[in-house]
């Protein structure tokens, strides 16, 4: 698709005013540890504005009491109590509007969204993948990339566009893949990294250096290229104090 595909009235009109905190609604279905990440730059002012809510579509979903016990707002909203996918996103996005967000942040949601849904919150909402996009859309990434014998894996995050793992990347950082690298110790370095650079995306989407608008994603004004901006293992493995030989 092109760009203008996916115009919305809220490309282009994200305009952060400093003197007001931005406000964060991150969406979760399990463990939530990416939004544990966000908790911890939030706390250490390092997130760029305040996560005003957390919502789940598991209510027994781990990240729910990870939020509660940062003082944030946690809200199950079960998706099997509802008829059709769409009813789901009506309640979900009215449960969000009501929160009054800059930014949606997808951190292990595991849901496919509508259509409607997207283009509400489209150009203010991003998603974490494990993978380095476009490689490896959809589940079991780490697998598959072991089956294939890639030499880098990684993650990405992205906006989030009608196209499942197809929005534009607005930031990525890779692993090298180790000699007899198993799915576990991959998914472990590969998560290091999401809790690495998803504050870092949210931090500069809230103080209005990344967007996605009609251009494309631009960062301080410049387009970025396909695969956003990239860190490489050897400075996500710096930045993370990972041993040198890993």
């Amino acid at each position: 698709m092109s760009e203008t595909d996916y115009y919305s009235d809220t490309l282009g009109d994200f305009a952060p005013d400093p003197s007001e905190a931005r406000r964060v609604v991150v969406l979760i279905s399990g463990n939530g540890s990416n939004l544990q990440a966000l908790i911890d730059a939030q706390q250490h002012d390092q997130l760029g504005g305040e996560i005003v809510a957390v919502i789940s579509n598991q209510p027994d979903a781990y990240g729910l009491k990870r939020a509660r016990d940062a003082g944030i707002d946690a809200v199950a909203l079960p998706h099997r109590e509802y008829e059709s996918r769409d009813a789901f996103d009506g309640a979900l996005i009215k449960v969000i509007e009501r929160h009054e967000p800059d930014l949606v942040v997808l951190a292990g949601f595991m849901r496919i969204l509508t259509p409607r849904f997207v283009q509400r919150f489209l150009g203010r909402m991003l998603n974490i993948h494990p993978s380095l996009l476009p490689d490896y859309q959809g589940l079991r990434t780490h697998a598959r990339a072991l089956a294939d014998g890639v030499q880098e894996h990684g993650c990405s995050v992205h906006f989030v566009t009608e196209e499942l793992d197809g929005g534009p990347v607005a930031l990525q950082a890779a692993v090298a893949v180790a000699e007899g690298e198993t799915e576990e110790s991959l998914k472990s370095k590969v998560q290091a990294r999401e809790h690495l650079i998803t504050p870092i995306a949210v931090k500069w989407c809230l103080e209005g250096r990344l967007r996605f608008g009609t251009k494309g994603v631009t960062f301080d004004g410049t387009p970025l290229p396909p695969q956003g901006m990239r860190m490489s293992h050897a400075d996500a493995a710096e930045e993370l104090d990972e041993a040198s030989g890993d």
